[in-house]
């Protein structure tokens, strides 16, 4: 080894050779936290630094690599890597010897916000900066700016198989927003139920009740929603996850998707929740319901698991029997969404950057799925795990002995929790009694301490 490089005053020196990656790594991190690295500087490239510091250039490339899947830096195209975030504000605080809080959360539906492009919208702001004129910064269109609604068809036809054009687009504020603006439709219509799965999202679920309309549950097995079931229950309206079901993972099956859509099913509308569909590892795509039956499924979808929830922009395929009502709601209640993030949304997908990002944020998802996967092999051999192919979380349940009690999910996630570790209870999103499970997310956290979460998982449970 040479005697170390002017860059941080950096020198292997004294190191082991099987130590250079994790000292590199750790010099670099906390290069980051105390200023000597600062958000926006670009590191050397990988070829410089490890010539100067005498290591081979593996080395320096699986140092970088291991701060990008932390999120402390971003593999920028031609300018190479840059740190993007200070350790400090934006990873999860070591864990104290005591705790008081929980120190792992794995929450379900939490993304991976440290992977946001910053550096990309941010020259796409500066493009639609350059070009917007005075009118793009009125008040606009309360279904959504035409620019986005075009991007967004072209986007969707191609990623997701919809059949669609901008006119049938409405721009909202997630798909909480389109839930909510569904219901409100459907409550001036006269109804006060619907038919969701179950189990399935505990959230949306809150926010139908909210709205006036009872969620009817509807069993979900390995092929999805029992159709059959829906029919039993005489709903005529219907809110499905069928790309990828939350929270089991499984996807509606063919012949499902055919029956629900079939007229002697009686569903006249169905709400199609698409809320992950993008993230997928071991699998073929799976098209989205409304190339089926565009005239009765409302498409729902958002940039919320693929750029960042704060980003509050979504999207909505409506069925022109509905439109003129959904637009009206979304224009009482906000005049329309903000139109620089619009457009900015649009230029990335125009730009091919909201591509390229979705490529680096699979990849990095899938280290962290097959991390995720290797622990819970280790720790709870003997739990099940399901919905690996896709998504952002997995559901593990535990094998039930004849004449044991039924396991309470609740409690284990209580002991979880007690642990440092907070997980959902599949109970949680469950209507009605069913198998006990734990929802476990994955993509907020780096390899490394999805590991040691469930270390910790595992040494809670009883065993």
């Amino acid at each position: 080894m040479t005697g170390g490089t002017d860059f941080l005053q950096l020198d292997p020196r004294g190191v082991p050779r099987g130590g250079l990656t994790t000292w590199l790594t750790d010099a670099l991190r906390s290069a980051a936290a105390d200023g000597g690295l600062r958000v926006g500087d670009r590191l050397p490239s990988s070829r410089l630094l490890a010539a100067d510091l005498g290591v081979s250039r593996g080395v320096v490339v699986a140092a970088y690599q291991r701060l990008v899947d932390e999120g402390v830096a971003v593999a920028d195209g031609a300018r190479g890597t840059v740190v993007a975030v200070s350790p400090h504000r934006s990873r999860p605080p070591a864990p104290p010897a005591a705790p008081a809080g929980p120190d792992f959360d794995l929450s379900p539906g939490v993304p991976d916000l440290s992977a946001f492009p910053r550096a990309a919208w941010l020259r796409a702001e500066r493009a639609v900066l350059g070009s917007a004129g005075p009118a793009d910064l009125g008040y606009g269109d309360p279904q959504g700016n035409p620019v986005l609604r075009a991007a967004l068809a072209r986007w969707l036809r191609r990623v997701r198989g919809v059949r669609a054009e901008a006119e049938d687009i409405v721009v909202v504020a997630g798909v909480a927003q389109a839930i909510a603006l569904v219901a409100q439709v459907l409550r001036n219509r006269g109804a006060d139920s619907l038919a969701v799965e179950d189990p399935g999202s505990r959230g949306a679920h809150d926010e139908l009740a909210h709205w006036g309309l009872t969620p009817v549950p509807v069993p979900v097995d390995d092929e999805g929603l029992d159709v059959a079931a829906l029919a039993r229950t005489g709903e005529s309206v219907v809110l499905v996850t069928p790309a990828h079901h939350f929270p089991t993972g499984v996807v509606l099956g063919p012949g499902r998707r055919r029956e629900l859509l079939a007229p002697s099913t009686g569903i006249e509308l169905v709400l199609e929740d698409d809320y992950d569909a993008e993230h997928r590892y071991d699998r073929a795509p799976v098209p989205a319901l409304q190339a089926m039956a565009p005239d009765r499924v409302v498409h729902t979808g958002s940039v919320s698991k693929t750029l960042a929830p704060a980003m509050r922009l979504g999207w909505m395929i409506v069925p022109p029997r509905l439109r003129a009502e959904v637009v009206t709601q979304k224009y009482m209640s906000d005049l329309g969404n903000a139109a620089l993030p619009q457009l900015v949304l649009a230029e990335l997908m125009a730009s091919g950057e909201l591509e390229r990002h979705l490529r680096r944020v699979r990849a990095r998802q899938r280290r962290r799925r097959d991390a995720m996967l290797g622990a819970l092999g280790e720790h709870l051999p003997g739990a099940t795990v399901h919905g690996i192919a896709a998504g952002l979380h997995l559901l593990v349940t535990f094998p039930e002995h004849p004449g044991a009690a039924r396991l309470d999910d609740v409690a284990l996630a209580e002991r979880a929790r007690a642990a440092g570790v907070v997980v959902h209870p599949l109970s949680r999103h469950r209507q009605r009694e069913g198998p006990a499970g734990l929802v476990l997310g994955y993509a907020a956290h780096p390899p490394d301490r999805i590991r040691a979460a469930i270390a910790l998982l595992g040494r809670s449970l009883p065993g």
